[in-house]
């Protein structure tokens, strides 16, 4: 009877409903800040290049994350179509991470290199003219549209009040130094930025346009750097323990 007269009360219900979310929230995050690493160091992960970061804002910004996911999930079918599930260290700096949960075209966590950048800036100008069946909209616009990095440092340094470790400082591009390589450690500069994001853009042909930077540039750098961070063959049954 004490369970009948909770439901027919509704603002009761309601209270007691939020009661028990509460306690169930807190008790699966509260635990989290009592872990000392959350996420494995797995080696080789990197922030994006300003040219790929701009990609991705573009990815984003088009909506691409409501058709594909970056999440390969660890089930036979999924790595046997897609490759090694993904790990939570590669999108540790993601704003938001893209892992999704719906999938109308393929899940593109490992589709770096897959492709060449010919296909890819066609199937982004005209999807049908590589893969028939494809539902997926044309991008053509990509192609003329040049491309907008003139905010790219002011990018940089909102994603490193997150935690991304872009540098600005001596001492923070010193550590990026030594955890990346003087090569990504140059690229992840703020000051270097701009320089940065045009020598990638000419140092490959993305968009099969070498006269000008275009927002198909950036969005085929990002897709061809996806999934290419970390050497899998590196694995021994799967444990983490081989990265240290």
């Amino acid at each position: 009877m004490k369970h009948e007269s909770i439901e027919i009360n509704s603002g009761l219900l309601i209270v007691l409903t939020l009661a028990v979310i509460s306690i169930g929230g807190l008790v699966e995050i509260v635990p989290l800040f009592h872990i000392k690493d959350t996420v494995e160091d797995v080696g080789g992960v990197r922030p994006y290049t300003p040219l790929e970061l701009r990609g991705r804002d573009i990815y984003v910004s088009e909506g691409c994350y409501a058709c594909h996911s970056q999440m390969i999930r660890p089930f036979r079918d999924e790595m046997l179509r897609y490759g090694h599930y993904s790990l939570a260290a590669e999108s540790q700096y993601d704003h938001p991470f893209q892992w999704g949960s719906k999938r109308t075209g393929p899940d593109l966590a490992r589709v770096g290199g897959k492709y060449s950048n010919e296909w890819q800036t066609q199937h982004l100008a005209d999807p049908q003219s590589l893969v028939p069946e494809s539902i997926m909209p044309g991008y053509s616009w990509l192609l003329d549209t040049k491309l907008d990095y003139s905010q790219i440092e002011d990018r940089m340094i909102a994603l490193k009040r997150t935690g991304v470790p872009y540098s600005q400082s001596q001492e923070e591009y010193d550590a990026n130094v030594e955890k990346f390589g003087k090569a990504v450690a140059d690229e992840l500069h703020v000051s270097n930025a701009k320089q940065s994001l045009e020598a990638q853009a000419a140092a490959e042909d993305w968009d099969g346009k070498p006269d000008q930077i275009t927002e198909m540039d950036a969005l085929v750098a990002y897709l061809q750097m996806l999934g290419t961070m970390v050497d899998f063959s590196k694995y021994e049954d799967g444990h983490f323990n081989q990265f240290r």
